[in-house]
């Protein structure tokens, strides 16, 4: 299984979200740090779920990491998180 699907798969499963959008921005990182070829180094994960109702955005970013610790120990060098609850406004810049 590809690690964007791993990563994928992991928040379904512990955060159950309305929106999930995993995406792999290792090309943007050629020849920077961490970078190998094949990708799957660097990926932003937009992610919006009940399970985030109350929590600050450190917690957020905090449970994300704990779920996806493995992956981030086995090679994933970068992880950019966009977490809200689904009561909150999307604030990517579009």
């Amino acid at each position: 299984m590809s690690v964007k699907k791993t990563i994928e798969t992991k928040l379904q499963e512990q955060f159950a979200p309305v929106h999930l959008n995993v995406i792999d921005e290792s090309e943007n990182h050629r020849g920077h740090g961490g970078w190998r070829e094949g990708g799957e180094t660097h990926f932003r994960v937009q992610i919006a779920s009940t399970a985030f109702d109350g929590m600050s955005r450190v917690n957020r970013h905090r449970a994300i990491n704990d779920v996806l610790a493995q992956e981030l120990q086995d090679g994933v060098h970068a992880l950019a998180i966009e977490a809200r609850s689904p009561d909150e406004p999307d604030t990517r810049i579009r």
